[in-house]
């Protein structure tokens, strides 16, 4: 099913808007993470679209129909919550039959169909189990299993996984993964954890105040951020930044000056104060790229594959990886460097990126989440 919102608004007060003119495209099939901090009307807008919450102004459509006016009971929607909600005296069978029953289901198609969404979430072997009975995950999982008995057009899942330690995370993660790609549901995910929205959705809505601040796929989102905030909050590590001075084509560095190309950067004869961003990944030991970065080791961990080295450059913390057998002492003064191909330049005023559009576009590297 295809979802269409258009000019959205949605207020809870007189003085401002909890969603602001909202217009956002989810195609049939297609797994879209909303993805922001808290507050940031990501629920809310879920909830409009299972037709929990009505927008104040704007239009909400199902394959090119308003579903404004519909009751949630008629928009064929599956919703997995993140209290998992289940019905404490029922088997793991009639929790899953439950909304079957609702829909009047002749009992052996409806079992039926149960023990087949059972099968989907590997829970064939619980069915006469009450929730009390079962782990986080598997609780989890049977409120998977009865959100796609009823073969609904839109699943809706709000966030589903805040609750699972981080071994279970990964699991459903790609429980849900598989389930959405075997059933072409289309599936909206309602979270916080960028590492859930990279590795499951097709495309990510980044919300910031009630608005879509990108809509892309993960990858643009990573290497290609079109503001500040993008940039901040997507990324594990975060992205590095330093302040920085942009003059004619001369990007100036605490320790370096760097020429840069008018043909994919916004540059102008006006001198202004950007931040400067680098992503952990593109940073090397050694001075043997055009940008180049000294300053006082302040933390070595060691994180399996490689080494993550923090490194104080004057107010700033910049991390990057080493690998694992390099031997670096806290307190030593160290050089690494990144190609300026790799660098993000950003407006200290405005936040907005300064890599000109289209540059790049869809010539990513490979995926660090894949």
């Amino acid at each position: 099913m295809k979802i269409e919102l258009r000019n959205i608004c949605k207020s809870f007060n007189k003085k401002t808007n909890t969603i602001d003119n909202m217009n956002l495209t989810i195609n049939d099939g297609e797994f879209v993470a909303l993805l922001g901090p808290s507050g940031c009307g990501k629920s809310t807008t879920m909830l409009m679209i299972a037709g929990i919450y009505k927008p104040d102004r704007g239009e909400i459509y199902f394959d090119g129909q308003i579903v404004n006016d519909l009751e949630p009971k008629d928009r064929n929607i599956g919703m997995v919550f993140q209290s998992y909600a289940l019905y404490p005296h029922m088997t793991v069978l009639d929790n899953i039959a439950f909304p079957l029953k609702q829909q009047k289901v002749p009992k052996e198609e409806r079992i039926k169909r149960a023990k087949r969404a059972a099968e989907m979430v590997q829970l064939e072997h619980l069915l006469g189990r009450k929730p009390s009975e079962l782990s986080g995950g598997q609780q989890q999982r049977v409120a998977l299993a009865r959100a796609i008995v009823k073969r609904p057009k839109v699943l809706l899942l709000d966030e589903p996984m805040s609750n699972l330690d981080a071994r279970l995370k990964i699991e459903m993660r790609e429980e849900i993964s598989r389930i959405q790609k075997e059933l072409g549901i289309t599936t909206i995910l309602v979270t916080h954890d960028q590492e859930e929205a990279m590795t499951m959705a097709d495309r990510i809505a980044v919300m910031k105040e009630g608005q879509i601040i990108q809509y892309d796929t993960p990858m643009e989102l990573y290497y290609n951020p079109k503001n500040y905030f993008i940039a901040q909050f997507i990324g594990t590590p975060p992205m590095n930044f330093l302040k920085g001075k942009l003059l004619n084509n001369q990007l100036h560095l605490p320790n370096s000056t760097v020429e840069l190309d008018c043909e994919f950067w916004e540059l102008n004869r006006k001198e202004i104060e950007v931040h400067v961003g680098i992503r952990p990944y593109d940073l090397k030991l050694g001075k043997n790229g055009d940008v180049y970065i000294k300053g006082t080791v302040s933390m070595v961990e060691l994180v399996g594959h490689s080494k993550m080295i923090s490194v104080k450059v004057g107010n700033e913390q910049v991390r990057f990886f080493a690998e694992p057998n390099i031997s670096i002492e806290y307190g030593s003064v160290i050089e690494i460097s990144t190609q300026t191909s790799s660098i993000h330049l950003f407006d200290a005023v405005t936040g907005r990126s300064l890599k000109k559009d289209g540059m790049n576009k869809g010539l990513v590297k490979e995926s660090v989440y894949n």
